[in-house]
C-alpha cells in the first residue's frame, strides 16, 4: 500500500476492554486515517499505571483485530517512555517548577472551575512552596496578560474554530503529578511528536486539553496536528460512557452489530452489512463525502 503523509493514531487507556464509547473513537480515527491513504497507529496510553488492567491491552488489540481495524507500523507503550517525558520536562527550564498545594488547597481558592470540571490553579506556588510545605507536582507556567500564548485558538475540523485563554480557563497545569507519575498532558505531546502523528482524531471529553498540549508544543517546539473532537457516548445520567460509569465491553461476537451503531452515532448512513468488507466499504465512503476528501482509499 502506498501510504500519503498523513499518521493518525488510536490511544487507548488499558484500564478494561473496548466499549461503545471507545469504539466511536476507533471508528473515527481508522476511517479518517484510511480515507487519507494514510497510517494509522495504535498507543497503549497507560500513564497512569494506577488504572492499568492485567491484560487489558491484549484484549484491546484482539477486540481491533476482531472489527477489521489493522494497525501500522510497531505498538508504543507510554510506562516504556519515561526517559523521554523526562528529557522533554528538562527542555522547559524555569517554566516548570514546584507545586504543594492539594487539590482541596486549590478547589478552596475559588478562583473557578474549568471546562473539564478541574479547579483553576491561583498561581500559589509560582514563586517557590511556602515555609513548611513540600512540593508534590510539577506544573508548567501558562502565559500572563499580553504575553505570547495567553490565548490558543486551533480549528477543530468537526467543531470549527476554538478558542481558550489559559491563564483564566485553566492556569498553571500539573506536568508531573504527586504520585510521581508524569501527566498525560507531557507524554500525548511527546508521543504524538516523536511518531510524527499528523492529525489526532479523538473524543470531545478531551477537547479542553487540547489548547494545553498546543502550548506546551509550542514551548517544546513540537508540530502541532491537526485535530478532531468526536461526539462521545454517554449514559442514561448524562455521564460519558466510560468504564467508571458502568460500560459494558463489546460483543465480539457481533462486530458487524456493533461497528453500524457507532458508524450511525457519528452521523455515518451506513445500512446494516453482511460482511466486514461490506461495512467498511460503505463507512469509508460516507466519511470521505461529510469531510470532503479528495481520494478513497479501498479495504
Amino acid at each position: 500500500m502506498t501510504y500519503s503523509d498523513y499518521i493518525g493514531r488510536f490511544a487507548p487507556s488499558p484500564s478494561g476492554p473496548l466499549h461503545a464509547g471507545s469504539l466511536v473513537a476507533a471508528l473515527a480515527s481508522y476511517l479518517d486515517a484510511r480515507a487519507h491513504h494514510g497510517k494509522w497507529l495504535v498507543r497503549i496510553e497507560d500513564i497512569d499505571e494506577t488504572r492499568t488492567v492485567p491484560g487489558a491491552a491484549d484484549t484491546i488489540l484482539h477486540a481491533l483485530q476482531v472489527f477489521g481495524m489493522e494497525r501500522d507500523g510497531e505498538i508504543i507503550v507510554q510506562s516504556q517512555r519515561k526517559p523521554l517525558y523526562e528529557a522533554a520536562a528538562s527542555q522547559l527550564g524555569a517554566l516548570l517548577y514546584p507545586c504543594g498545594c492539594t487539590r482541596k488547597e486549590i478547589a478552596d481558592s475559588r478562583l473557578g472551575i474549568a471546562a473539564d470540571g478541574a479547579a483553576i490553579y491561583p498561581g500559589t506556588c509560582r514563586h517557590g512552596v511556602a515555609a513548611g510545605k513540600q512540593a508534590r507536582t510539577l506544573r508548567l507556567r501558562v502565559p500572563g496578560q499580553g504575553e505570547a500564548n495567553e490565548t490558543i485558538t486551533f480549528d477543530d475540523r468537526w467543531l470549527g474554530p476554538l478558542t481558550q485563554h489559559l491563564a483564566s480557563e485553566v492556569g498553571d497545569f500539573i506536568l508531573k503529578r504527586a504520585d510521581g507519575f508524569w501527566a498525560y498532558q507531557l507524554a500525548v505531546v511527546v508521543d504524538d511528536a516523536e511518531q510524527g502523528v499528523t492529525h489526532v482524531v479523538r473524543g470531545t471529553d478531551l477537547l479542553e486539553s487540547t489548547q494545553r498540549q498546543i502550548y506546551l508544543q509550542r514551548m517544546l517546539g513540537l508540530p502541532t496536528p491537526s485535530y478532531i473532537h468526536v461526539p462521545v457516548l454517554r449514559n442514561e445520567l448524562g455521564e460519558k460512557l466510560s468504564k467508571q460509569t458502568g460500560a459494558k465491553a463489546l460483543d465480539l461476537h457481533d462486530p458487524l452489530g456493533e461497528l453500524v451503531r457507532a458508524a450511525h452515532f457519528l452521523g455515518l448512513p451506513v445500512s446494516q452489512s453482511t460482511c466486514l468488507a461490506d461495512f467498511w466499504e460503505q463507512a469509508l465512503a460516507a466519511w470521505t463525502e461529510r469531510f470532503g476528501i479528495a481520494f478513497t482509499a479501498r479495504f
